[in-house]
């Protein structure tokens, strides 16, 4: 006998991380466009903690809207295994303290 089953999705395994719906998602990057490309635009640079691949690939893509927002590139840099940097061109370069 063949059950359908409606609604079930897989569930994460335990310690990972629940994955955002659709409107979450949505969310978080028209925040992270506005709040990171705000950052950018006063200084050109920003650095963003990106833990799990899906941060990172969330950071990418604002990159990218940015990028063509602004009529240019928005350089994204691991930084180390914790962070990215998005940058403009002539902003590459780490600031020295």
């Amino acid at each position: 006998m063949i059950r359908d089953l409606y609604n079930v999705r897989p569930q994460p395994r335990e310690g990972d991380p629940t994955p955002l719906t659709e409107d979450e998602e949505r969310r978080a990057r028209a925040t992270l466009f506005h709040e990171l490309g705000t950052v950018i635009a006063e200084r050109g640079w920003v650095r963003f903690p990106a833990y799990s691949p899906e941060e990172r690939r969330r950071l990418v893509d604002v990159a990218h809207r940015l990028g063509e927002h602004w009529g240019q590139r928005v350089h994204v840099v691991a930084e180390d295994q914790c962070a990215l940097r998005l940058h403009l061109d002539g902003y590459g370069a780490l600031p020295t303290a």
